[in-house]
């Protein structure tokens, strides 16, 4: 910073103030540094800043399965915002071994990272059950608990609400893929879109049918597809599937598709998410949408807060939802319809 000081015609703390972005630079001196930066290529030593803040400058992120479409849009978000706040992210999958988790919270502990963003599959997997001293973490998804912060929406309204909009198409014999009523996990995101739909079930007077409801497949398009010829070697008939992510129905639409069977004018079908993919299937996917960026925000400014002040209580956030209709129900594309968060 010295050697990038002198060239610009300034100090090292005016160097050190356009390098975090700190207030009262003028735009011309500011400048004046860059190009000194740029001129001598120079690279600050985030391990030196490091000691100075206490702070590594990196979070680690884990989510259950990188290769869903969800998976990839929250991964891509979470990437965006820690380069617009100066932070490095580390990303783990832990679906296949959650003790991925146990070596985020080494890692923060070691002081290697600063703090955690969570997507456990269940409590009862979740380093949040286990370790009783935990560094900031933030949890994201459905996991209800009361120990750290946490980022959600409400799965069993908005599932509850699609169920019901198929129903108002006139569905009366829902297939499900994705949970079933043996799903684990205390209030985990299966088990609550689950109990969701089967209270929309309930409402309508229809009962349902554990022959059209398959929970034990991964939530990738492949566990769709599966799923989808479980129901249909079943022999059973329905008027609608509900799947409970958009990369499952994406499965079951392909399925559907080979073997003849017409989206929506014979099976109505929807998803969960509104990831990118979602508008563009054919015919569009009917879905839950919730802005992810939103979203991922949400999680960054708690675990920000709580990095400044550990002594805070545990909050949590709730993200609005929205049915959006698309052509797989059969229904007038709209924009958003039946808000949530427990509205």
């Amino acid at each position: 910073m010295k050697d990038v000081a002198a060239v610009a015609g300034v100090s090292p703390k005016t160097v050190s103030n356009v390098l975090t972005g700190a207030a009262g630079v003028r735009p011309a001196t500011r400048q004046r540094v860059e190009a000194a930066i740029a001129e001598l290529d120079f690279v600050p030593n985030l391990s030196a800043r490091g000691l100075r803040s206490g702070r590594a400058g990196v979070i680690g992120v884990a989510l259950p399965d990188l290769s869903t479409a969800f998976s990839a849009s929250l991964s891509q978000t979470v990437v965006r915002q820690a380069h617009s706040r100066g932070i490095a992210v580390q990303i783990e999958e832990t679906a296949a071994d959650p003790r991925r988790e146990f070596d985020l919270v080494s890692r923060a502990r070691a002081h290697h990272i600063d703090g955690l963003i969570l997507n456990p599959v269940s409590l009862e997997d979740s380093v949040v059950e286990h370790v009783e001293h935990l560094p900031p973490v933030v949890l994201i998804g459905e996991v209800e608990q009361h120990r750290v912060d946490r980022v959600f929406i409400d799965s069993e309204t908005a599932s509850y609400q699609m169920t019901e909009h198929l129903i108002s198409r006139g569905a009366r014999r829902i297939a499900v893929i994705g949970a079933s009523g043996s799903s684990r996990g205390r209030h985990a995101t299966p088990t609550l879109r689950y109990q969701g739909h089967h209270a929309a079930l309930k409402a309508a007077q229809l009962s349902p049918d554990p022959r059209l409801e398959v929970g034990d497949v991964p939530w990738t398009m492949a566990g769709g597809a599966r799923g989808m010829q479980r129901i249909l070697a079943a022999g059973e008939t329905f008027d609608a599937v509900a799947a409970f992510t958009d990369s499952l129905a994406m499965g079951a639409l392909h399925v559907l598709s080979q073997r003849g069977i017409r989206v929506p004018e014979d099976v109505l079908v929807t998803g969960f998410d509104d990831v990118e993919h979602a508008q563009f299937t054919n015919p569009p996917l009917t879905t839950i949408s919730f802005d992810h960026a939103d979203y991922v925000t949400a999680a960054f400014d708690l675990l920000s807060s709580r990095l400044d002040d550990r002594s805070l209580p545990p909050r949590a956030v709730c993200i609005p939802h929205q049915v959006v209709t698309r052509g797989s129900t059969g229904a007038t594309p709209t924009g958003w319809s039946a808000c949530g968060c427990g509205a």
